[in-house]
């Protein structure tokens, strides 16, 4: 099959794609984002992404899983070595890069498949491999959402796509203030969990089989008042070494996955 062709690095898509990766202001503004990897863009497929066009590296992907990956009417373009080079984030990127679509992750259109959900929420979360540890977390124990409070940037960081793995796309996802979750939650009867070390009891003494929100914060400076000031009840990871607090996607593990045990991991 004849394929367009680029094979200089200063093809205008090429500087487009670069501007995507770096710039969160521009996938805000453009409504794209890149997707980098095999299992990267089968996840995305899988969960609706609209993928606009794939870029490959026929010495390193076949028309064969191409075709595996993504619908014969995607455009798909062929790409140089330098041009590959010049674009990959990783040595594994396995030959392919595509432009996709971004979601909104509007609150207000979150939906729950169950009757007692269990979601996390993170409030306001800076470093991309932390969120993209959580979003792991989250997928491993089947949240039935996740919820990002007062964002620091934009879920499409190629970091968090990245150190996510893919989670960034397998995960029911929202975004949101924190007093317009709190709203939301609390008209959904859903209870609030809140990691802190203030007027808490410890996590493994409460009931998670009901509708549950666990709700943590940044190592650094913890959850905000709001939250602390409506939860359902505080709760800490009791600690026996000399520092009183721990990464926040190894926290939010153990915490949801207390949930998921009293719910005998259903």
């Amino acid at each position: 099959m004849h394929y367009k062709e680029i094979t200089s690095t200063q093809n205008q898509l090429v500087k487009h794609i670069l501007v995507l990766k770096e710039k969160s202001r521009e996938r805000k503004k453009s409504g794209r984002f890149i997707i980098e990897g095999q299992r990267e863009l089968m996840l995305a497929t899988k969960a609706k992404y609209k993928i606009i066009t794939v870029l490959f590296y026929a010495e390193l992907i076949s028309e064969e899983i191409l075709d595996t990956l993504i619908s014969p009417e995607i455009e798909r373009i062929k790409i140089s070595k330098d041009v590959f080079e010049k674009l990959a984030y990783r040595g594994t990127t396995e030959g392919i890069i595509a432009i996709a679509e971004t979601k909104a992750h509007l609150l207000n259109e979150l939906k729950f498949p169950k009757k007692n959900p269990l979601i996390i929420i993170a409030e306001a979360p800076e470093k991309p491999g932390n969120i993209g540890a959580l979003l792991r977390t989250a997928d491993a124990a089947n949240v039935d959402a996740v919820i990002i409070a007062n964002p620091k940037g934009d879920l499409y960081n190629p970091n968090i796509i990245r150190s996510s793995v893919g989670c960034v796309f397998t995960n029911t996802i929202a975004v949101g203030e924190t007093l317009e979750i709190i709203s939301f939650l609390k008209a959904h009867k859903i209870s609030i969990y809140c990691a802190a070390l203030q007027a808490s009891v410890a996590y493994h003494t409460q009931d998670y089989t009901l509708p549950s929100a666990i709700v943590v914060g940044t190592e650094a400076t913890g959850l905000s008042d709001a939250w602390l000031q409506q939860a359902t009840q505080n709760i800490i990871i009791p600690m026996q070494g000399d520092i009183d607090s721990m990464n926040v996607s190894v926290a939010a593990g153990i915490l949801i996955f207390e949930a998921k045990r009293q719910r005998n991991f259903e």
